[in-house]
């Protein structure tokens, strides 16, 4: 039996405790760092722009005069690509997670798609502003409208999407699949009728969060030619537009002739912020709905 000296064997634990404290105390500072940067941002812009924020500031259209101008034209406009994007994103998302789960056979073609999926995941986003760029606006001749740029954004969130619903279907059990195919039901109805349902938390929670990014985007907007200037309100998808983001960029970029267009851009951003977490919020709602009922 070897012998084991005990002053070696507390020196260790000693040591490993140290390193573990350590961690902890780096971890939490690190955290605490992170809450205090946040802190300050909320606290600077709603110090800044609150009081800006009246009714007159929503309902008003844009305007070179800052004491006139508003973001009804911008949040309409951000109402109109989320209609663009929303059912793409679903269909196209959820329709390719099924098939990569449910259907395609494993093998090299099954994982080369995944593999690009995943790195999809993590391009710039202004290279997808390039691709709708080049695809949308000059290809098909779209022009800067919102389907134009609607398409775009459920490009960039497209991968997030599809990840998030490949993940919700794979944790379904597979004996709810079993006793589906033992009751005679086809793949097709056990995917629809008790695959999805129990899927359906995961999936929107994914798709949400994915609508969360899109809504907050610039800069594929920028490079497909967004403007922010006086234009009409838009009424439809082929209209032109502008978007809650836009409008802080811009407004940011004149502050530095103007000086009220900073507070206007504070104003934009608690919107734009309260929308996120609105947005958030009821994902976090239907995921513990969803999860109750199945």
């Amino acid at each position: 039996m070897k012998y084991v000296n005990p002053e070696q064997v507390q020196k260790k634990m000693n040591s490993r405790l140290m390193t573990n404290n350590l961690a902890k105390t780096l971890f939490f500072l690190s955290t605490i760092f992170g809450l205090i940067v946040l802190v300050v941002l909320f606290y600077r812009v709603i110090s800044q722009g609150m009081g800006w924020i009246d009714l007159g500031f929503l309902t008003n259209k844009l305007s070179t005069d800052p004491e006139r101008a508003g973001i009804m034209g911008a949040i309409l406009g951000t109402l109109w690509l989320m209609a663009v994007v929303a059912p793409i994103t679903m269909l196209l998302g959820v329709g390719t997670a099924i098939y990569l789960e449910e259907y395609a056979k494993k093998g090299r073609l099954q994982a080369f798609i995944q593999t690009n999926i995943s790195n999809l995941a993590g391009v710039p986003s202004i290279v997808f502003g390039i691709l709708g760029l080049t695809v949308f606006v000059r290809t098909f001749e779209l022009g800067a409208i919102i389907l134009a740029g609607g398409m775009t954004m459920s490009l960039l969130v497209l991968p997030v999407v599809v990840v998030a619903s490949q993940e919700a279907i794979r944790a379904v059990p597979q004996f709810l699949r079993e006793a589906s195919y033992g009751m005679g039901a086809t793949k097709w109805q056990t995917i629809k009728n008790v695959v999805l349902p129990a899927a359906l938390p995961g999936i929107l929670t994914g798709v949400i969060l994915a609508l969360s990014r899109a809504i907050g985007e610039t800069a594929p907007l920028v490079v497909i030619g967004i403007p922010a200037l006086l234009i009409p309100l838009p009424e439809g998808v082929l209209d032109k537009f502008t978007v809650l983001p836009m409008q802080i960029y811009y407004w940011t970029i004149d502050a530095a002739l103007v000086d009220e267009y900073a507070n206007l851009a504070a104003a934009t951003i608690v919107i734009l912020l309260l929308v996120l977490f609105i947005m958030n919020s009821i994902a976090v709602i239907i995921r513990n709905k969803f999860q109750r009922r199945f």
